[in-house]
C-alpha cells in the first residue's frame, strides 16, 4: 500500500528526544526534563472530585459536538473575569485539545492550497499540520529585534490567506502587547485573510496580562486549551471561540471528525476553571523556576538568552556554541543527563544554532538541571 504525499510530515523532534530521554531512565540513568512543555502537576485536585463523583453517578457516554452547554458557558465567563470580554458562549466550541482545534479550525476556514502565514521561530505543528490538510504555510522569520514575534513589516508583500500568531510564544515565550496584535489583526483583516490566535498560555505570564484577540476583534479565531495552566495535558482537551458565522460550519466538522470532545474531560475541566488558588500556586512555581533559569543559564554558559514574557521556556541562541542543535542535544543528554530541545524544530533556517530550555518541571528538578548544566559545560570538549 502507498503512502499519501499529506502523510510526509516533518518528525517532531521533541518527541524523538523524549524517547530517548525514556530509554536513558529504562537504562537506570537519572534524566532532568527540560525538553517537553508539560507541568509537572497533575489536573487540579478538584478537577479530579469532581470526574471521580460523576464517573460513580454518569456513564459519560457522548456530549452534543460542540461540548458540554455548562463548559461552554464557564469558559465565556472566564473571558469576563480575565478580560473584560462579553463573550456569547455559543461562539464557544470545545475541542479534542488545541491540537484538535488547529484541524477543525484550519479545515473551517480554508481550502486546498489556500496559504496560512505564521511567524518562525514557532511551534513546529502548525506547519505540519497544514500540510497534512494541503495547506501551504508560509513562514516569515521574525527578527531578534521584535523579539522574535512577526510585525506587519515582516508580512509586506507576503501572499496569504489567513494568519497565525502565538502569544506567549512557543519555544519563546514572548508575547504581543495590545497595539502589536491590533497592527497584525488589521493588516490580516485589510487583505481578507483569517486571523488566528494561538492562547495556550495565557494564564502563565510574569510582569504583564497577556492581550486576548477577542479584546480587539470578534471576527478571529481563538485556539487556547486546558493543557498548560490548568495543568491537564493528557486529558486532551481544549476550546476554540470562533465568529458566529463560523459555529455551524465548525460544528458540522467536528460533528464528523470527532463525534464529541471526550466526556471525562470535560467534566474535570468544568471544574478546573473554579481552582483558582491551586492554579495560582502553579504560576508561582513557574514565576521561581523563570529566575533561576535567567540567573542560571548564563552563569552555566549559555549567555545568549532573553527573559520571556510568558509560558515556561527559555529560547537560548547557542550559536557561539555549535552550529549543530541536534548534535548538542544529544550530548547534553548523555553526558549530562539533561534533556533539551533542539531549535529546528521550531525554525528550519536558524534552528540549527539554538536551544529551547522548559521550566515546566518542579523547582527542585530546575535546581538540580542548571547544576548539571553547569557541570557540562565547564568540562565540555568541543
Amino acid at each position: 500500500m502507498e503512502n499519501s504525499r499529506r502523510g510526509a510530515v516533518d518528525p517532531f523532534i521533541v518527541m524523538d528526544v523524549m524517547e530517548a530521554a525514556r530509554q536513558a531512565e529504562a537504562d537506570g540513568r537519572s534524566i532532568i526534563h527540560m525538553e517537553v512543555g508539560q507541568p509537572g502537576t497533575p489536573a487540579p485536585a478538584a478537577a479530579r472530585d469532581a470526574l471521580a463523583r460523576a464517573m460513580a453517578a454518569d456513564a459519560l457516554g457522548y456530549t452534543v459536538a460542540l461540548g458540554l452547554p455548562a463548559l461552554r458557558q464557564r469558559i465565556a465567563r472566564m473571558y469576563g473575569e480575565w478580560y473584560g470580554v462579553d463573550l456569547d458562549p455559543a461562539r464557544v466550541v470545545i475541542t479534542p485539545g488545541s491540537s484538535g482545534g488547529f484541524i477543525l479550525a484550519f479545515t473551517a476556514l480554508f481550502d486546498a492550497g489556500d496559504r496560512v502565514a505564521m511567524g518562525r521561530p514557532g511551534y513546529p505543528s502548525y506547519r505540519q499540520i497544514l500540510r497534512a490538510l494541503d495547506l501551504v504555510p508560509v513562514e516569515v522569520e521574525a527578527r531578534m529585534e521584535n523579539r522574535l514575534q512577526p510585525t506587519p513589516a515582516d508580512l509586506d508583500g507576503v501572499d496569504y490567506h489567513g494568519l497565525l500568531v502565538a502569544s506567549p510564544g512557543n519555544p519563546t515565550g514572548t508575547m504581543l502587547d495590545r497595539d502589536a496584535m491590533a497592527s497584525l489583526i488589521g493588516h490580516a483583516q485589510s487583505r481578507g485573510a483569517a486571523f488566528l490566535s494561538d492562547e495556550i498560555y495565557h494564564g502563565i505570564e510574569y510582569e504583564r496580562k497577556a492581550v486576548t484577540a477577542l479584546q480587539i476583534s470578534d471576527d478571529v479565531c481563538v485556539i487556547n486549551s486546558f493543557s498548560k495552566y490548568f495543568s491537564m495535558t493528557g486529558w486532551r482537551i481544549g476550546w476554540l471561540v470562533v465568529p458566529p458565522g463560523q459555529v455551524r460550519q465548525v460544528e458540522r466538522l467536528a460533528q464528523n471528525l470527532f463525534i464529541c470532545p471526550p466526556h471525562a474531560s470535560q467534566v474535570a475541566a468544568l471544574a478546573a476553571l473554579d481552582c483558582t488558588e491551586e492554579l495560582q500556586a502553579n504560576l508561582a512555581v513557574y514565576a521561581e523556576n523563570r529566575r533561576l533559569m535567567i540567573e542560571g543559564l548564563p552563569r552555566a554558559g549559555f549567555t545568549n538568552i532573553a527573559p520571556p514574557d510568558g509560558a515556561f521556556y527559555v529560547y537560548a541562541d547557542v550559536g557561539d556554541l555549535t552550529d549543530d542543535s541536534v548534535a548538542f542535544a544529544r550530548q547534553i543528554l548523555d553526558e549530562a543527563g539533561v534533556a533539551v530541545t533542539p531549535g529546528l524544530d521550531f525554525d528550519p533556517e536558524r534552528g540549527a544554532r539554538t536551544l529551547r530550555f522548559s521550566y515546566a518541571r518542579s523547582t527542585a528538578d530546575i535546581v538540580e538541571g542548571l547544576e548539571r548544566l553547569t557541570r557540562f559545560m565547564k568540562h565540555r570538549v568541543r
